[in-house]
């Protein structure tokens, strides 16, 4: 029997959905946020509402995961890096390096 999991980060990742949600032309940091949730997200037990949404804004975005992941792997090879400007609260996946050459 599966029982659903609470993920510790849902409350983070239904913010950011929510904001993916809005919008209409997305960035290349859109598509790295939302392949990022689906990489969390597509074996967890649980969080079913992320699930359903992620797969609202593929069909928004006119989009399967196959084309996502064409799209983010090309954004990465060509030098995309994120920032911690873009939002504080990402982690995993690179969002929580920081450079260690700083002062």
């Amino acid at each position: 029997m599966n029982v659903a999991q609470n993920h510790p980060l849902y409350s983070t990742d239904r913010e950011n959905i929510d904001r993916l949600i809005g919008i209409d032309s997305p960035a290349s940091t859109d598509y790295v946020e939302l392949a990022r949730l689906i990489i969390r997200y597509q074996d967890f037990e649980g969080a079913e509402d992320l699930n359903s949404d992620i797969d609202k804004l593929l069909k928004k975005w006119c989009l399967n995961r196959e084309k996502l992941e064409k799209l983010t792997r090309k954004i990465w090879s060509e030098g995309f890096r994120p920032s911690s400007a873009q939002s504080p609260d990402n982690v995993g996946s690179g969002f929580d390096t920081s450079d260690s050459n700083q002062s």
